[in-house]
């Protein structure tokens, strides 16, 4: 990079944040800077996978969205300054601005927000436009074809002021990531018995009481990254025993309590043991 493009760069950034407007640069293919050593592997413990929307207390500019800032001292900081060296692009958080981005990809994605949606303000993009509304909501990816909803806890490229007056954001708009209610997934799932039932052909029924008593409590004592922490021990306890038959419903409900007793909802338990039962081929 010039330093005329990281100057150009730096001052649109600045610029976006004395209009309060969180910014963060972005590298090459629009994707942001990846997690410092201090973050890396989510040492940290992730700040975007939070629940709350919040900015990361790295110095450095880590984890995307989080990442965002209207603090000049911190766009101007020596952490900061390699960034944008290596920058291609300035993004901006929309949630903490007090927008919502209605991304749309292509001409067909146009033509239904044309239709369906009231005016306001648009910016072009390489593939479609943004339209631009006051007010924040969760974001969402896939709402219909070609259509994504950037807002809160997400970045979008900043790409220009666009053309025309930002108007509130419409019930219209809020209510497209609303899906219809998926049928109920159990929240324990039995184990195949790929031979038959009956005794654990390898281990003493001890050692499996042992092994799920320790997975409970390396759950248990997880401080952060809980996630991570039970696909892992779900993992784990499946490569030990959930190819012989040995597991029952009351061994995968009690991984599934501790679990929850985390913070875990039961759809996220569901999808740590089928994810962990599909690493391993089950």
């Amino acid at each position: 990079m010039t330093q005329t493009t990281r100057t150009a760069l730096l001052s649109a950034a600045l610029g976006l944040a004395s209009a309060r407007i969180p910014v963060l640069p972005l590298r090459r293919g629009k994707a942001p800077f990846g997690n410092c050593p201090a973050c890396a592997r989510n040492a940290c413990g992730g700040r975007p996978n939070m629940k709350t929307p919040g900015p990361c207390a790295c110095p450095h500019p880590c984890h995307a969205w989080a990442a965002a800032t209207t603090d000049p001292d911190t766009l101007n900081s020596p952490e900061w300054a390699r960034a944008w060296w290596d920058a291609a692009a300035v993004a901006y958080h929309p949630g903490g601005a007090g927008l919502t981005v209605v991304d749309l990809d292509n001409a067909d994605a146009i033509t239904w927000a044309r239709e369906a949606l009231p005016a306001t303000r648009t910016v072009a993009t390489t593939r479609g436009e943004h339209w631009l509304y006051r007010g924040a909501m969760p974001s969402a990816n896939a709402v219909r074809p070609g259509v994504d909803i950037k807002s809160a806890m997400a970045y979008a490229r900043w790409l220009g002021p666009g053309t025309g007056t930002v108007t509130d954001l419409p019930d219209v708009v809020r209510a497209l990531p609303v899906k219809a209610p998926a049928p109920v997934r159990p929240a324990v799932i039995r184990v195949p018995v790929p031979g038959g039932g009956g005794g654990c052909r390898h281990r003493t029924p001890t050692y499996l009481e042992r092994g799920i008593a320790m997975a409970e409590q390396e759950i248990t004592n997880a401080a952060r990254g809980v996630h991570a922490t039970v696909y892992r021990t779900f993992l784990a306890v499946l490569s030990a025993h959930g190819r012989c038959g040995c597991l029952t419903d009351a061994h995968t409900a009690r991984l599934f309590a501790a679990a929850q007793a985390k913070g875990e909802t039961p759809r996220h338990c569901t999808d740590a043991w089928s994810n962990a039962r599909a690493r391993l081929g089950m």
